[in-house]
């Protein structure tokens, strides 16, 4: 120790040795538990400062073996700190180039032929980190690193510390380093892919599982056996458990062994769900870059759009691939577009970018089969429902018009979740999603309307006549109709508007013709019991054998019955408040009318005494029936019904003072509710 304290300092090569003392202090830096980023502590700069001011250590080569150290680091996998590079490069730039801010700068030929040399290597590691941008900074971390990164680049491919280096150079390098980047990043996620999907199959492989319960019986520990404990609890199996195990084994070490030659067999829908799987990690990794990468790369965006195109056109490569292999008849793969357009139509940069338009290039002709399909099908439901219909009442409906609903629902929702990026593509489906569910609606409601005839043609035509659940179930399609078409056929543009108007006006125009055919059969049936009373009028034979009789009041009770339960009915069972109002007016004015022109054709006879009670009673409920269900006075006390009141009124004033009384039934207070008669 002594002859080196006495030693002549100037008998050492300093600069060697303190490259050496550099390199151990910064493996000491390294090694410490905090990050240093290659920066050394101020303590280990205040030392080697130190050192060359004692010993004359030139500050480029202390620089110049600093980058050295430095990058051989780097190259190692330890993060260093691009600034700290950029510091040292930029001292050792302006000795080499002869622009030090102080005017005083010399540079050594060895130290220059270094510099280039430090200076390349310093190139190739920079582009392998911009290559590597996702692994080398993940999550963008250090903060600022990646750019820095960037920034140091365009110094390095500076011909000289003045001259700028043209952008389209430093452009270029970068494109290549993100196309190569693309290339690496799709070929991880690829692999990735690939192991995920041979685990999950290898965990979900049957003969795996059955194995799995077997070593679960025979070796129940909480923790994972050593080597000593299996082979002592397989030893105190019995020689039946023995053959058991070892055959189990044996099969899962032979369909495991196969696994790879079933692998390459994989299925459509196998390959269509590995694409989807892809198609989320994609996006993830696209994600995760526009996060925490785009920042760095702000001066280079047209840059990142193109690395985000060239990593997906890889990708669509596989997608192509799998998608070839479906079924013409199978839907599977809308899901995959969902994914990727979703993803695609937000981004500003690949909405309707060169992946976006032969993503919609492939599918378009998919959706417009799909809906073809569904139309025909959906035609289809209608045509064999209607058939088959029971008329038994369905939430609004019945079983046709809910399910008919309910698909072009769910048809036009599908087709409004794809959001087809492309305008005009995107109306054309819009439209013709209303246009069909104004077709649909249209033959649902002719349909509905042809069975409502037919129903009633079929119906009693007399008092015994009951309005049957059915009939209203018909009338609650069109309230249904109605109702959805609002929904399903609406139009924001003019020309769709009125096709939206049109199936409006079949439907009030079907609920008319109903209504009408519902008066006209309680017209059918009053004028059948009007014919029945016909046989008492003056003059008649008939008429003079029934005046020994003394029928009763069957017909006018059981008539008031048929209406007083059709209305009730009506009330209860269909949906539609003013339907029911219209029906109820058109109702009681055409039977009131009825009425009306039957007395008038007898206007010089007098009614015989039974038809007169039979009228009374029946003019009486009906007023104080149709009343109490809501129809509006100016209805009820209409000409006609004055004219029937004032008839029966005189026709009751003489039969009391020919036959001497009525026998409780008079016209008086016919507007009131008569509490007798109930």
């Amino acid at each position: 120790m002594d002859e080196f304290i006495s030693a002549n300092p100037c008998s050492f090569d300093h600069a060697s040795l303190f490259e050496i003392v550099q390199r151990l202090t910064l493996d000491h830096r390294l090694n410490d538990t905090f990050c240093c980023l290659g920066w050394f502590s101020p303590g280990q700069v205040f030392v080697l400062d130190e050192y060359c001011s004692r010993n004359g250590v030139r500050g480029c080569h202390r620089h110049l073996g600093y980058l050295g150290d430095l990058l051989e680091r780097a190259d190692r996998g330890a993060m260093i700190d691009p600034t700290l590079l950029h510091y040292s490069f930029a001292f050792c730039a302006s000795h080499v180039h002869g622009n030090r801010p102080d005017g005083l700068g010399t540079v050594k030929v060895d130290e220059k032929e270094r510099f280039e040399e430090i200076k390349e290597r310093l190139r190739v590691i920079l582009e392998h980190q911009i290559t590597n941008f996702r692994y080398c900074f993940p999550f963008g971390r250090p903060e600022g690193a990646l750019k820095a990164t960037l920034s140091l680049l365009e110094r390095v491919l500076m011909k000289d510390i003045v001259t700028p280096v043209p952008q389209e150079e430093v452009k270029g390098v970068i494109r290549k380093c993100l196309e190569q980047a693309a290339q690496l990043n799709y070929a991880k996620i690829t692999e990735y892919a690939q192991i995920e999907g041979r685990k999950r199959e290898m965990f979900e492989h049957p003969v795996f599982c059955l194995a799995s319960q077997v070593m679960d019986l025979t070796i129940p520990m909480s923790t994972p056996p050593s080597s000593s404990v299996l082979v002592f609890s397989l030893s105190l199996m019995s020689s039946s458990d023995h053959v058991s195990v070892s055959g189990t084994l044996a099969t899962l070490r032979c369909a495991l062994g196969q696994t790879e030659n079933v692998g390459r067999l994989v299925t459509p829908a196998k390959k269509l769900e590995d694409t989807i799987r892809l198609a989320e990690l994609v996006i993830e990794v696209l994600q995760q870059n526009q996060e925490h990468h785009a920042e760095a790369f702000a001066w280079w965006s047209d840059l990142m759009t193109e690395h985000a195109e060239t990593f997906l056109a890889m990708y669509a490569v596989d997608m192509d691939a799998a998608l070839e292999i479906q079924s013409p008849e199978s839907w599977d793969s809308f899901p995959l577009f969902q994914l990727l357009n979703n993803f695609l139509r937000t981004d500003y940069h690949l909405c309707n970018g060169k992946f976006h338009k032969h993503l919609q290039d492939l599918y378009a002709p998919l959706v417009v089969r799909y809906v073809d399909l569904m139309e025909s099908s959906i035609a289809q439901s209608i045509t064999r429902g209607c058939e088959g219909e029971s008329w038994v009442p369905v939430n609004n409906g019945s079983g046709t018009s809910e399910d008919l609903f309910w698909k072009l629902e769910a048809l036009q929702t599908f087709i409004r979740d794809l959001h087809w990026p492309e305008e005009e593509f995107a109306k054309h489906l819009e439209n013709r999603m209303k246009l069909m569910s104004s077709d649909m609606i249209e033959n649902c409601v002719k349909r509905t309307r042809m069975a409502f005839e037919s129903k009633l043609a079929k119906s009693s035509r007399g008092t015994d006549f009951r309005i049957s659940a059915a009939i209203c179930t018909m009338f609650n399609v069109m309230v249904d109709a109605k109702d959805q078409s609002a929904k399903l056929c609406a139009m924001e543009m003019g020309q769709e508007k009125q096709y939206h108007a049109q199936i409006d006006e079949l439907i009030e125009e079907s609920v008319k013709d109903m209504i009408q055919l519902m008066v006209a059969k309680f017209v059918v049936i009053l004028e059948a019991l009007l014919a029945k009373i016909s046989r008492y009028d003056e003059g008649t034979l008939f008429s003079s054998f029934m005046s020994f009789t003394k029928p009763g009041m069957d017909v006018a009770d059981g008539y008031v019955t048929c209406v007083r339960h059709s209305q009730d009915i009506l009330r209860d069972k269909v949906n539609e408040e003013v339907y029911i109002e219209r029906l109820f007016d058109q109702w009681y004015t055409a039977t009131m009318n009825l009425l009306g022109t039957w007395l008038t054709e007898r206007m010089d006879q007098q009614l015989h005494v039974y038809q007169l009670k039979i009228l009374i009673r029946i003019v009486k409920k009906k007023y104080r029936d149709f009343r109490l269900q809501g129809v509006l006075d100016s209805t009820l006390n209409s000409k006609m019904y004055d004219t029937v009141r004032n008839r029966l009124t005189l026709e009751e004033a003489n039969a009391s003072m020919k036959e001497g009384g009525m026998g409780g039934i008079s016209m008086k207070d016919s507007d009131e509710e008569d509490e007798d008669d109930d």
